[in-house]
């Protein structure tokens, strides 16, 4: 079977819960069907520490694909799609109160790196129902960004990021973890097309 791997955040500001790990085990409990081993790793929202645990999914375990979902605190009711990670402007202080040495995730590393899976055609195949998808070419230059970046970098762009807004009544965590599989599903089928 193959491995794909997928990570979401822990308590964030004022975000006690962080719906984007409510989501990730939400997809965990419905799984990606019996071919996809499907791992689940929470993330701090500290740099160094989201860093070391990226490196080591792909050092140690080399799944197909690695897929980071974040909050977007900013989108009421949207689901984003990122389709690259940047490498430098990292100013915003973490949890623990640092930022990344040279404001930066990788030393001489390229200024952005673009995922494998192409985010528009995804976005084109794909809807789900209740919620509006976007596509975007900017992650925040947060924690958010700074792990996409990380990942794409060790994983040479296997990896995936997507965000999602704060819990409500209406975006519950059944109803991410629902509209994760879809997207995930779409995007697994198009590793599987490109590696034939």
């Amino acid at each position: 079977s193959l491995l794909s791997f997928f990570s979401g955040f822990g308590p964030f500001r004022h975000y006690l819960v962080n719906s984007s790990w409510e989501a990730v085990k939400e997809l965990s409990k419905r799984g990606l069907g019996e071919n996809i081993d499907l791992r689940i790793l929470q993330l701090p929202v500290v740099y160094q520490k989201a860093k070391e645990q990226v490196c080591k999914i792909w050092t140690t375990l080399q799944p197909l694909l690695t897929v980071h979902v974040g909050l977007a605190s900013s989108a009421t009711a949207l689901i984003i799609l990122e389709q690259c990670g940047k490498n430098k402007g990292y100013q915003e202080r973490d949890a623990c109160g640092f930022h990344p040495e040279g404001a930066c995730c990788v030393l001489h590393g390229p200024e952005k790196i673009e995922s494998t899976i192409n985010m528009k055609t995804l976005w084109k195949n794909i809807s789900v129902e209740g919620i509006d998808i976007i596509l975007s070419r900017d992650a925040g230059r947060y924690i958010c960004d700074y792990t996409y970046y990380t990942s794409l970098y060790y994983g040479n762009g296997r990896a995936a990021f997507i965000h999602v807004p704060p819990l409500s009544e209406s975006v519950t965590a059944e109803f991410l973890g629902k509209a994760l599989q879809t997207i995930i599903l779409a995007m697994l089928e198009q590793c599987g097309e490109q590696r034939e």
